[in-house]
């Protein structure tokens, strides 16, 4: 139990306020920053900051595996800047299943179980600490409920928390009750849909996606992250609390 208060740390970080811990993302479209051009479309990673003062380095990036994330030198670009007590946050799955782009993006189960070892480990070595998000989910109802949309990597990501005892957030499991409570109607709004009559910048045609969220919907996901990250027994876990005037 983490009994270290919110104005502790705070205290703690002035101390050493030349370089206080940070909160890194590794992760795909999901979690990723946008451009006002794109909007509404946010990520969960953009929204993350209204739940904490720490700084947070979203690295993720539309379209990426851990695969690709790995290939294209981001992982490594994550090693050399991630430093002792910062946080790393992965979640990978959803292009890590794309079959459809072969080439670019599917990683087989065995590589995705290896890929996130070496996050996992990349972040210790430099003293920080990793914590492994199983993906969130797509909205897709099926008789009133919403099925596991990638079950084989949810699972996969929950054997790797487990062998390494690395802390995880069951972001798959709480996103499909999130969506769930919402039902059909409402959980619309938390995804991207919208006609032309809409007049959203991001899309003048208009939208139909259940994988990319609204701004509200990255507000919910981020809720679920950092509930997470707040039961975790990690020194982040203490900074999390709601900053009222954000968003």
């Amino acid at each position: 139990m983490i009994h270290t208060t919110f104005a502790t740390l705070a205290a703690m970080l002035l101390v050493g306020a030349t370089e206080p811990p940070r909160i890194f993302i590794a992760s795909d479209s999901t979690a990723q920053d946008y451009k006002a051009d794109k909007a509404p479309q946010s990520g969960w990673g953009t929204m993350l900051r209204c739940w904490t003062p720490l700084a947070v380095e979203n690295r993720a990036i539309g379209g990426r595996s851990t695969r690709s994330f790995i290939a294209e030198g981001r992982f490594d670009r994550i090693a050399t800047d991630i430093r002792a007590g910062d946080t790393l946050l992965i979640q990978f799955g959803h292009n890590d299943a794309d079959t459809k782009k072969m080439a670019e993006r599917f990683t087989p189960i065995p590589d995705y179980i290896t890929n996130l070892r070496r996050f996992v480990a990349m972040a210790r070595e430099h003293g920080a600490s990793p914590v492994i998000i199983t993906p969130v989910t797509r909205r897709a109802f099926k008789d009133g409920h919403v099925p596991r949309s990638f079950p084989l990597y949810e699972d996969a990501a929950k054997q790797v928390a487990a062998e390494t005892k690395t802390p995880l957030i069951d972001l798959s499991l709480l996103s499909r009750g999130w969506v769930e409570r919402a039902g059909e109607d409402r959980s619309r709004g938390y995804y991207l849909h919208a006609t032309a009559a809409d007049n959203w910048p991001g899309f003048p045609k208009g939208v139909d996606d259940d994988v990319h969220f609204s701004k509200a919907g990255a507000e919910g996901v981020a809720a679920l992250v950092a509930g997470g990250l707040k039961r975790t027994r990690l020194p982040v876990a203490a900074t999390i609390r709601r900053r009222p005037s954000c968003g």
